[in-house]
């Protein structure tokens, strides 16, 4: 109804047709009121912004406060509001400081810009510096065993599998996995160099999946050790990258987070492997033996297996790998002391399923050898005439609840040699019978 009314040298004028005309008594009224009303606000504006000056000295206020003590209601507070984001926003100081003054203008520059591209970017080049600083500690395994080549008759050394370790030490010692270099007749190591070096085995323990290699013939300078962090601190959640040669494609990297925490996974000899981390990173065949680093680059797992319902060998986001506190006991006790001990019972377990088939939870002694731990205070599954005589089937150790295999293995790994353990036995028709045991030690010896 406004749009044809305007000011014109003091009076108004109406707009038809792109000629002004003479207008009506009502459409006089109506622009008055207009023009009131306008010179009404701008009254309202200086008063806001007199106000505004009044009250300088606290004028700044952190945004969010800022923001509610803003009333959208009033015309000159919503000017305001549109400032303030503008301040936020990084808008020239020049063009605001003729308004508000240059010292606010100053406390606005200095809130903490937003994220967007320039934080994304920081990110990222933290992820390129973790894959450059540790590339060059990740090698390339290859197992190599006696065979025949196509319809030869000669026996060579053909090449069976491949997987990934990391430099430990400047004295050529190479981590990876027992499963990687299991069975091999020889075994080759390859730097980032491309550079391929002859290893010998200086010890493994088939029971928790590591294997220690050294590197013949090479220069100490050539080599990057990792760097060694923890895995006790460790939180679902954080951020890891895992480096390693999947399907032959080297120096593969990938990320993800710590997806579970305390896992158990089966080693190569069927021992369970506690403690294990679960990652979302993705680990395929050829990653086995890699490192599995945190948000510094630091050593925090070995990556060992895989979760593959489908048997294809494929990464379906459940990766696990050995916690490094564990890595570093083992590999320090080999290099150190060139062998391995571990408490044992000296008693033959019969597979769980022998129990499982009779409907019945525990472990059952299979045998128990002359001058072991055991040996005359546990009875072994016997023959006799009438068929099968059972022997003891253990039901807990230290007031512990034993259901198989898996869980009296790792009441085991809790102790030490000469430790005495308390066994819960059923034995005979199933009465229940209290066994104490010291523990003895199992060496395993590697050549120098």
């Amino acid at each position: 109804a406004l749009e044809g009314i305007e000011e014109r040298g003091g009076g108004v004028a109406v707009r038809e047709n792109g000629t002004m005309q003479r207008p009506t008594a009502s459409a006089c009224r109506l622009a008055a009121a207009c023009s009131s009303g306008r010179r009404q606000r701008r009254r309202v504006r200086r008063d806001a912004t007199r106000q505004e000056d009044e009250n300088s000295s606290s004028w700044w206020t952190p945004p969010l406060e800022a923001k509610a003590k803003l009333r959208l209601g009033a015309k000159g507070s919503v000017a305001a509001l549109s400032i303030l984001l503008a301040l936020e926003s990084g808008i020239d100081h020049d063009l605001l400081a003729p308004v508000f003054g240059p010292d606010r203008v100053q406390v606005a520059s200095a809130l903490p810009a937003s994220g967007g591209a320039a934080s994304l970017m920081a990110e990222e080049d933290a992820v390129t510096t973790i894959f450059r600083e540790n590339t060059a500690s990740v090698v390339n395994i290859t197992n190599l065993q006696q065979g025949r080549m196509g319809g030869s008759l000669d026996i060579t050394e053909v090449p069976v599998g491949t997987g990934t370790g990391f430099v430990w030490d400047d004295k050529g010692h190479v981590i990876t996995n027992f499963h990687v270099i299991k069975g091999a007749s020889d075994v080759r190591v390859t730097l980032i160099d491309k550079n391929t070096y002859a290893a010998t085995v200086v010890g493994f323990d088939e029971d928790k999946d590591i294997a220690i290699l050294t590197l013949q013939g090479v220069n100490p300078r050539d080599l990057i050790p990792i760097r060694v962090g923890r895995s006790g601190g460790l939180l679902v959640g954080q951020t890891v990258f895992a480096i390693g040669n999947p399907f032959g494609l080297d120096h593969t990297m990938s990320s993800g987070i710590v997806s579970g925490l305390g896992r158990v996974i089966q080693s190569q000899s069927g021992r369970p492997i506690r403690g294990a981390i679960q990652t979302d990173a993705a680990i395929n065949p050829g990653n086995s033996g890699g490192p599995l680093l945190d948000r510094k680059g630091q050593l925090i797992g070995v990556n060992t297996a895989i979760l593959d319902p489908t048997g294809r060998g494929a990464n379906v986001g459940v990766g696990f790998a050995i916690p490094v506190d564990t890595v570093r006991g083992i590999v320090e006790q080999i290099i150190t002391y060139g062998k391995i001990v571990r408490p044992y019972l000296g008693i033959t377990l019969a597979p769980d399923q022998a129990l499982a088939q009779l409907g019945r939870k525990g472990v059952l002694v299979l045998d128990v050898p002359a001058n072991s731990p055991a040996s005359g205070r546990l009875q072994p599954t016997y023959r006799s005439l009438t068929g099968i005589v059972l022997g003891d089937v253990i039901v807990a150790v230290d007031g512990k609840p034993v259901e198989g295999s898996g869980d009296l293995y790792g009441c085991l790994d809790a102790l030490k040699v000469g430790d005495t353990v308390r066994l819960t036995v059923k034995r005979g028709k199933g009465s229940r019978e209290e066994v104490s045991i010291t523990l003895g030690g199992k060496t395993t010896t590697f050549e120098s």
